[in-house]
């Protein structure tokens, strides 16, 4: 006997509804990984080998950094019980990074930048494996510590620029925003990854555990600096370079518009609106203790990675001189948000999102320097963003901890970001040729 067709007729019918709703869903969901994949960060630099050599050996080489850096600092505490020479290590690492970032960066403009950069890690190598020496010996000489710190930053100083003038010889322009998205996104995870473990490691294993580590991966760095091929000077610049090229790349900067308000509105960015030194007296008057500074410190890098690792978009922004600005904007407005925030969470929140749009603005600043600068000004150029990049925070810090005094913490913070948006968007209006700087040029 046949089947009843009608007995069969509602599975038929439920099967081909369901094709319909099977497309629906397989259409949205290849339409949801497209998007994910563009906003995905941009990884494509990786696949030259030379540049993904690099690339490792910093991000593991920011990792023993700021191992090292706070194993430093405990270990000067520890041996004066002294927040004042403590507080040396500032000017320490600081005047280095002025004096020799600058000529540094002349430097690179005048010899193999290769041969520079590795000079330049192997002072830095010398002034880490010191650092192990004279905690394995238990010297407890702070003078010693200090003079090592000097040594350290001099390395740091000469190879910032000659690595951020050498990113443009090993890749296509197009994949310079990318290069440093990527550099940027690794040293912000080192950021608040370094001090995390560096609390584990002071603490299991002491003060030479921490050199000890820095050392071992700063090797890798080295190695990927080893393997660079030879990168000698496209320009005339010829002879010992001193202060008279160091002289000639700051009248270049003067007069490229577009290049000198990249360094202002960083500038504005963090002297204006960094509100860092306010973190400890913010989070014990409003957010209950020491324990949210920790949060407040770590929002920023924490933003950073996030909006590194959602940055595909960053590369097919054509505009660059006007998302400049809207980033320091939104830098400045998510700042002051956070200084209104009587939550902790949602201080954080707007701190992280700040440091998702500082993020962007160092990505779009750097990839102008590197690509709107002549290979031959490159080097002295990255020498003045160095100084910049570390000058920048400390008079942001100067100028909340002092505008606090007089007018209170909350003033200060949400005042800095307010005014910080304000003055980024009058250097817009002022400066047309920065406005519409496009990547083209």
């Amino acid at each position: 006997m046949s089947p009843d067709p009608d007995s069969s007729s509602p599975d038929l019918r439920s099967t081909s509804d369901d094709q319909p709703s099977t497309a629906r869903r397989a259409a949205r969901s290849r339409r949801l990984g497209a998007l994910a994949r563009r906003a995905a960060i941009d990884t494509r630099p990786l696949r030259h080998p030379a540049f993904r050599r690099l690339w490792i050996g910093q991000g593991v080489s920011f990792g023993g950094f700021a191992l090292t850096s706070v194993a430093i600092s405990v270990q000067v505490y520890d041996l004066t019980k002294s927040s004042l020479w403590v507080g040396m290590l500032g000017p320490a690492n600081l005047i280095p990074l002025i004096v020799f970032g600058l000529w540094g960066g002349a430097v690179a403009d005048a010899m193999d930048r290769r041969r520079l950069l590795i000079i330049a890690s192997l002072i830095t190598w010398t002034s880490t494996l010191g650092l192990l020496l004279q905690a394995l010996l238990h010297a407890g000489s702070v003078p010693l510590i200090i003079g090592l710190v000097v040594v350290q930053a001099i390395g740091v100083a000469i190879s910032s620029p000659t690595r951020g003038a050498v990113i443009p010889r090993l890749l296509p322009v197009e994949l310079v925003p990318a290069a440093n998205t990527l550099n940027f996104t690794a040293s912000q995870v080192a950021t608040f990854a370094g001090p995390m473990l560096a609390g584990v490691v002071i603490g299991h294993g002491g003060y030479a555990m921490a050199y000890g580590i820095d050392a071992v991966l700063f090797t890798v760095g080295l190695y990927a600096t080893v393997r660079l091929p030879s990168m000698a000077p496209l320009g005339d610049e010829t002879g010992r370079p001193g202060l008279r090229s160091v002289i000639e790349g700051l009248r270049f900067l003067a007069t490229r518009p577009v290049l000198m308000m990249s360094f202002v509105v960083d500038i504005i960015a963090m002297a204006v609106a960094l509100p860092r030194a306010l973190f400890p007296e913010v989070a014990e008057i409003r957010f209950g203790g020491e324990e949210a500074v920790g949060w407040l410190i770590a929002a920023i890098g924490v933003g950073g990675v996030i909006g590194g690792l959602l940055s595909g978009w960053i590369g097919r922004i054509r505009r660059q001189g006007i998302a400049l600005i809207v980033a320091i904007v939104a830098w400045g407005l998510a700042v002051a948000a956070s200084g209104l925030a009587h939550s902790l969470w949602l201080a954080v929140l707007f701190l992280a999102l700040g440091g998702a749009a500082d993020l962007v603005s160092g990505v779009f600043r750097q990839t102008i320097l590197q690509t709107y600068a002549p290979d031959e000004m490159r080097g002295r150029l990255q020498g003045v963003f160095t100084v910049v990049v570390a000058g920048g925070p400390r008079l942001g810090d100067l100028r909340a901890g002092a505008l606090a005094a007089g007018v209170g913490a909350t003033a200060s913070w949400v005042g800095g970001g307010i005014a910080c948006a304000v003055l980024v968007v009058l250097v817009g209006l002022a400066v047309p040729s920065f406005r519409r700087y496009t990547a083209d040029r």
